[in-house]
């Protein structure tokens, strides 16, 4: 009686093979897949304003505005502080600061022009998609402003060339470009994580290892081939 209810016993489901592997996979490893899944969702945005600003970086080509009218106005009563001809570099943008909010223009100051012969100081101001041009003159305190838009195109090129090593000290004095900075920061980290974990995980998995090493050593040798054109 015994034998025969073990053999009405149903018997002990197959476990596949794949699922055996997912039972024994380390801890590490779903780590590191989900990581490379979430983190580069969150950067793919980053890379493609990246990737799509090159094109008009490299090709020295951008679309022209959408309107090439320039709005004018001008603005007196200024608070300009008392030694801004003393000023120089990133102090003197910061003095003049009051003045700009004033004047109602906001944005990432590109440098302070000093003209001695009318006492003018002539101030690019952009915000992407737009360029400010702020004309003070210093002995009047009156500045004249004009306004121009650029467009989507200029907009992904100058996130692109923001932050750079021009001007670096007077560079990201705006709030908004300051908080580029760190997202540009963060997304090139994050995009040689999701490269050195995507390695990792196409070593992990074996089956797809010998279409991955030719696709590595394709690019390897495309790579160090461009290099050495260049340098001879």
């Amino acid at each position: 009686m015994l034998e025969g209810l073990m053999q009405n016993e149903p018997s002990q489901p197959v476990v596949s093979g794949a699922r055996t592997m997912e039972k024994v996979r380390p801890s590490f490893y779903r780590i590191v897949r989900d990581l490379h899944l979430y983190l580069g969702l969150f950067i793919s945005p980053f890379v493609l304003v990246f990737a799509i600003s090159v094109f008009f970086l490299v090709h020295s080509w951008l679309p022209k505005p959408v309107s090439d009218s320039v709005a004018r106005r001008v603005v007196s009563d200024l608070p300009l502080p008392a030694d801004l001809e003393r000023l120089t570099g990133r102090p003197r943008i910061d003095a003049l600061q009051p003045a700009l909010a004033k004047a109602g223009v906001h944005g990432e100051v590109g440098w302070v022009q000093h003209i001695a012969k009318g006492n003018w100081l002539v101030i690019p101001v952009s915000v992407p998609g737009r360029l400010t041009t702020v004309t003070i003159d210093v002995g009047r305190r009156e500045a004249s402003i004009q306004e121009r838009t650029t467009g989507l195109a200029d907009a992904l090129v100058t996130l692109h060339k923001s932050p750079g090593p021009h001007l670096p000290g007077i560079r990201m004095n705006w709030f908004y470009m300051r908080i580029w900075l760190w997202l540009a920061d963060s997304t090139v980290y994050l995009l040689l994580f999701v490269t050195l974990s995507g390695i990792y995980l196409w070593y992990v998995l074996r089956a797809e290892q010998r279409v991955g090493a030719g696709l590595l050593g394709a690019g390897a040798i495309a790579f160090f081939g461009i290099v050495y054109a260049l340098v001879h």
